[in-house]
């Protein structure tokens, strides 16, 4: 029975300062770091045997730090369908202050609704509309030969694998929240049905 383990990057400078991230490629915090650190040894004694991440450094770097908790290698892909919700204009500009700006109402439309994006930006739908082919083409294709798979990406990435994976609505994916460097450790069949989930 095929594991697949789905990680959200650990803390990023950019969380730290409540700052609109998307691709912008920000580091890790030392928080950031020992929350990686972490979770790999949480995870160690775990079958791993191929594992995915965004193009984005934060993502990358937890990834060989959850291997280096875990005391074990594998290949790693890189993909930029993993990459974060691009944020578009809203990129780099602190939240609080982009609420004052536009008013909280039109923010929250913008960073809560599924599928209205901000201004030169990506909806969680068009995130999903890159991520999930992606998902299904190269990550359940693994999981199809029994593999175990291993994917650490961002926030709204892995939100869209949830949604999938869970049956979550439109709305019940909004008030889906994924924590920093928190492991969701799904069971599931060589056909991608989910037989199980833990978080750890």
């Amino acid at each position: 029975m095929p594991k697949l383990i789905l990680v959200r990057h650990g803390q990023s400078l950019w969380n730290v300062e409540d700052r609109f991230t998307g691709w912008v490629d920000v580091p890790l915090t030392e928080k950031g770091v020992d929350e990686a650190l972490s979770a790999g040894k949480r995870l160690k004694g775990t079958s791993v045997d191929v594992a995915y991440t965004s193009g984005l450094q934060r993502a990358q770097r937890t990834l060989d730090l959850i291997l280096e908790g875990m005391e074990t290698t594998v290949p790693i892909i890189r993909d930029g369908a993993l990459n974060e919700r691009h944020y578009g204009d809203l990129q780099g500009l602190n939240k609080k202050k982009t609420a004052e700006t536009f008013g909280e109402e039109q923010v929250k439309i913008w960073r809560r609704s599924y599928d209205i994006p901000p201004p030169n930006g990506e909806s969680l739908k068009d995130t999903a509309a890159r991520t999930i082919p992606f998902f299904e083409r190269a990550i359940l294709g693994d999981i199809a030969q029994g593999k175990d798979v291993l994917v650490v990406a961002h926030g709204n990435s892995n939100r869209s694998i949830v949604m999938k994976l869970d049956g979550l609505s439109e709305a019940e994916v909004l008030e889906l929240n994924l924590g920093t460097a928190v492991p969701l450790v799904y069971e599931l069949s060589v056909d991608g049905d989910v037989l199980g989930k833990t978080i750890l």
